[in-house]
């Protein structure tokens, strides 16, 4: 990752929907323009977490998978 997040947020071993559940709530605590990474295992995020970011109003930095495991990165754009 070429970017440092100034929040981890680690959703590892959670199914779907609970990787969003957390996520979102998460970004509602972080203030506009801050960061956040999310870890996460389940391949369902590759579809949710994109989606959240436009549904939000969000912008998505980054996001690779290798492994097993869905890293994203995440700079809030909009305020809850």
């Amino acid at each position: 990752m070429s970017i440092t997040p100034d929040y981890i947020l680690d959703a590892s071993g959670l199914l779907c929907p609970e990787p969003v559940m957390l996520l979102h709530n998460r970004i509602r605590d972080i203030a506009v323009g801050e960061t956040l990474q999310i870890q996460a295992t389940d391949p369902s995020t590759e579809r949710d977490i994109p989606r959240f970011c436009v549904f939000l109003g969000h912008e998505l930095l980054e996001h690779i998978a290798v492994d097993g495991q869905y890293i994203y990165i995440i700079r809030k754009l909009a305020s809850d």
